[in-house]
């Protein structure tokens, strides 16, 4: 995919095409209710957005619950565009964005299904699986080098 670009910015920028994107994945094709997806923490974190050309079709964000302990959040890729480097892109930049900000070390709550995925860049499990908007997860937790 020659047209992929990650970008990096604010919910009131990449809110439309954020949405779009979170809708399709979370809402309709894994049925987790809006007001549960549309949590109201987006504004406080930082945003990126994947797009094939202007496109968006992918997105994730990354909160700060400690100072150098870095989450990421509603990592989504639309379903034609996996197995294409799109999450794997997001999550560069994310962690790009993370070292920047000061994390030393970054979390996740996986989707279990795409605990393999996260496994392959370097997140390691640290928790039980446990259920999260009616689907299984796992915690990840990832070191940060310099």
């Amino acid at each position: 995919m020659s047209d992929l670009e990650v970008s990096v910015g604010t919910w009131d920028a990449f809110e439309d095409a954020a949405t779009a994107v979170r809708t399709a994945v979370f809402v309709e094709e894994q049925g987790v209710s809006e007001d549960e997806e549309l949590d109201g923490k987006d504004s406080d974190a930082v945003q990126f957005l994947a797009r094939d050309g202007e496109y968006p079709v992918g997105t994730a964000r990354l909160r700060f619950p400690e100072s150098t302990v870095g989450k990421v959040e509603r990592v989504a890729v639309r379903e034609p565009y996996r197995g294409d480097g799109v999450g794997a892109a997001l999550m560069r930049a994310v962690e790009d964005a993370a070292r920047d900000d000061g994390a030393t070390t970054l979390i996740l709550h996986a989707q279990t299904h795409v605990e393999s995925f996260y496994g392959q860049l370097g997140y390691e499990t640290v928790s039980d699986e446990f259920e999260e908007a009616g689907i299984p997860h796992v915690e990840m937790r990832k070191r940060l080098d310099g």
